[in-house]
């Protein structure tokens, strides 16, 4: 295959990922009009077309998602292969990408990762906020962040926390003026403030457990956010009830400006996992990553 091709494929799996020329032509670092030239040309080469063009979206047609679900893998192992190659290096290098949630980043991530990126200059990191349980292959992520239980059975997982208990929290202004929840049947008679799961098309369901009998309580109210610290602020400002992982709403629970309740209800769960493709080339730079990570329990 000859460089021009290659460049060729390279350009249309920029195009396929970012759904844009615009976005796709910045990645690359050429003008979009010298991209969409090389776009034309290798349809004309091939003698079919890859995409669909309006003025306001990208799209791929039936041939150009068959060439893309083919090829992309192929020049991921590539890249993969290339990046291995930094092991004869003196420093560990490469770029790894992460959908996790907010919650994850801030609360698990980043207190390990800030002295790995210092150690490790070279290694570039991309953290990205999801709460929709993205499909790490597709979306074209290195690993993802979930809860033990979320993490689908074909994945490599890997511990990186304590098992985590959620709680059900409001501020004594709000059950100033409503009753406390006793079962969590009665919370569909309170203001809740809920997150929203993008991919799943739906509120997050409280999940709850108590003697073996497991509840999901579908929750209403006048707040929805995508993000648990928002959830958290609209607690503390007195918005309603708030379903989060329990550290988080610790420190508030111990200066008095949020009351738990349904605490017999609140489970531990298993912790959160870093998840990966198990056909994904272990370079050195990822591995140093997931050793880091790697929750080690605390020996008695």
């Amino acid at each position: 295959m000859t460089k021009k091709n290659i460049n060729s494929f390279l350009a249309f799996l920029a195009v396929a990922k970012e759904r844009s020329f615009t976005k796709a032509a910045a990645q690359i670092g050429i003008s979009q009009s010298s991209l969409s030239h090389t776009i034309r040309q290798l349809e004309a080469r091939l003698g079919i077309r890859l995409l669909s063009r309006t003025t306001r979206s990208v799209a791929l047609t039936e041939a150009g998602e068959r060439l893309f679900l083919r090829i992309a893998p192929r020049f991921e192992e590539i890249e993969a292969e290339i990046e291995a190659i930094g092991e004869f290096r003196d420093r560990p290098s490469g770029n790894i990408r992460i959908s996790a949630t907010d919650y994850a980043i801030e609360k698990i991530l980043w207190p390990k990762l800030k002295g790995f990126l210092s150690e490790y200059p070279e290694i570039k990191l991309e953290l990205i906020i999801d709460y929709g349980l993205a499909d790490i292959v597709a979306d074209r992520f290195d690993a993802g962040v979930r809860l033990g239980a979320q993490v689908a059975k074909d994945m490599i997982s890997v511990k990186i926390c304590p098992d985590v208990r959620f709680a059900v929290v409001g501020s004594p202004a709000y059950f100033a003026r409503h009753p406390k929840p006793t079962v969590p049947q009665n919370l569909v008679d309170h203001a809740c403030i809920t997150l929203r799961l993008p991919t799943h098309g739906g509120l997050y369901a409280w999940e709850f457990e108590k003697e073996g009998e497991e509840l999901r309580v579908r929750v209403g109210g006048q707040l929805v956010f995508n993000s648990v610290f928002q959830v958290l602020k609209g607690c503390l400002d007195g918005f309603g009830l708030g379903h989060m992982p329990e550290d988080l709403a610790a420190p508030h629970l111990a200066d008095g400006s949020l009351v738990r309740v349904l605490e017999d209800w609140c489970p531990t769960w298993e912790g959160h996992h870093l998840y990966y493709p198990s056909r994904r080339q272990s370079s050195p730079a990822f591995a140093l990553l997931v050793d880091a990570l790697r929750h080690r329990a605390a020996r008695a």
